[in-house]
């Protein structure tokens, strides 16, 4: 017996020691303001005025002041406005179009645009982190442009997530862009997402994440389901644009659970742990729910890392409905369903993240890794703008979340001693001189933030 429980400790003094080499979790002061800062009552104020437009229908009326799609694009570029003239003009509010035809549209097509405000970062502005909701909405007929179509949660809710976050974040400065996109289109084709990645392409920005909120206002589902304290967080395993070549690679030595959008939901989930109290994210490991989509897609076929958010039960009776009662069920999206204390949180999770993403350095990017047939692990990589200390982490291939670190100082590579490359994931973060560190990414193009240019892709309608 005493010769086994020496031969088990000397057995545990061989393996790292995942604990140890646990850091200690950052908490922010300023995250914790900015999440104090939300406000359901301001929540329920710009909810309730998206759905007095009484349809937000993408064919509907553009000229009328009071009624359809017209109105509210008017409406929330008079909210930015707004915001920005409350901080000086920090925001530039642009309202970026196409026109589109397709299934959904009349066959002369329709003029899709989005409402748009930017609010620069103060010393690396061509690096992006984007929130996006859908402005439109739709009753049982897509086409039907003269029925009542409230859509308070699907997306009347995501778009005042996106209203209340540019209010709350305006008032702060960052060293990244943030960009607040209220997108139309979506309900006829993920339309408005196409403008708003196209717009990120052509004007050349780096973005770093999308996060892309839609129907995200109620914790109780139709099936009597409740959950007013998780929200899930949908992201891509794989990347949407890798080459035949990149996905052999990938298949052989890993990746296909580390894309840049998984690590997004990753850091998400860290940020609720520390900031949120008994608010959670749930990682849902798809790009969306089952044979769905949302504007989110778009900006993965632009190659540009994105998640969806969206609340953790959903009601269908209230999704794509004409308002009318059946078997004593309420048909209908109304805002008599939308929780804002809940919405409040799902905000918070936005804000957040947007203000931890705009102050850290961007995650490293070039990362290689070496190890075979060697005891030891060594990752290199190329330095990022505005670090000053990098962070290697790995983790059980097996693990949803990073396990284990070790700090690199200001050096780009490090050799993990005792830690054998056959045996887990590796990844690296980047830290600021005030301690806000980027989302991990993982070795190769199948972890990398960095855009690259996309395939012909054909992402599916909602």
């Amino acid at each position: 017996m005493r010769r086994i429980a020496i031969a088990g400790i000397a057995l545990l003094a061989s393996l790292p020691v995942l604990a140890a080499d646990a850091p200690k979790p950052v908490r922010h002061p300023e995250l914790d303001a900015i999440a104090a800062a939300v406000s359901p009552k301001s929540l329920r104020e710009f909810d309730a005025a998206l759905v007095g437009f009484g349809t937000r229908q993408t064919l509907s009326d553009t000229k009328s002041d009071t009624r359809g799609i017209g109105a509210a694009r008017r409406w929330v570029k008079s909210q930015f406005e707004s915001f920005s003239t409350d901080c000086g003009g920090c925001l530039e509010v642009v309202t970026p179009s196409q026109v589109f035809t397709g299934k959904r549209t009349p066959p002369q097509g329709v003029e899709v645009m989005d409402v748009v405000a930017i609010q620069r970062g103060t010393s690396d502005p061509d690096r992006v982190v984007v929130i996006t909701g859908h402005l439109d909405s739709r009753c049982t007929d897509v086409m039907d442009i003269e029925c009542d179509a409230p859509g308070a949660n699907d997306d009347a809710s995501g778009v005042s997530a996106l209203l209340e976050a540019a209010r709350v974040l305006s008032r702060h400065k960052f060293a990244a862009t943030i960009v607040y996109s209220a997108d139309s289109g979506e309900e006829q084709g993920l339309y408005g997402g196409k403008v708003i990645a196209q717009y990120a392409v052509d004007h050349g920005w780096k973005v770093e994440a999308n996060l892309n909120n839609d129907i995200v206002g109620s914790p109780l589902g139709g099936d009597g389901q409740r959950d007013a304290n998780s929200v899930r967080v949908f992201s891509e395993g794989t990347k949407t644009n890798e080459t035949a070549e990149q996905a052999d690679y990938r298949r052989y030595h890993g990746g296909e659970v580390d894309s840049p959008s998984r690590n997004i939901a990753r850091f998400m989930q860290s940020l609720a742990e520390r900031h949120l109290g008994d608010f959670r994210v749930r990682m849902v490991y798809r790009t969306d729910r089952y044979g769905r989509g949302g504007d989110q897609v778009e900006f993965l076929s632009q190659g540009f890392p994105a998640v969806r958010v969206t609340e953790s039960h959903e009601d269908y009776t209230h999704q794509h409905q004409d308002l009318r009662t059946e078997g004593g069920v309420r048909y209908g999206d109304t805002i008599d369903h939308v929780d804002f204390d809940y919405l409040a949180n799902v905000t918070r999770l936005d804000a957040i993240t947007l203000a931890a993403l705009a102050n850290a350095p961007a995650p490293p990017d070039g990362i290689e890794i070496k190890g075979q047939l060697d005891y030891d692990t060594t990752l290199s990589w190329q330095a990022s703008p505005g670090a000053t200390a990098y962070r290697a982490w790995w983790r059980d291939t097996t693990a949803a979340q990073w396990q284990s670190s070790r700090d690199a100082g200001n050096a780009t590579s490090i050799v993990l001693k005792g830690v054998n490359i056959d045996d887990w994931f590796f990844g690296v973060s980047a830290v600021g001189a005030d301690g806000w560190e980027s989302p991990v990414a993982f070795p190769g193009f199948a972890g990398s933030f960095t855009r690259s240019p996309p395939p012909d892709a054909n992402p599916p309608a909602k």
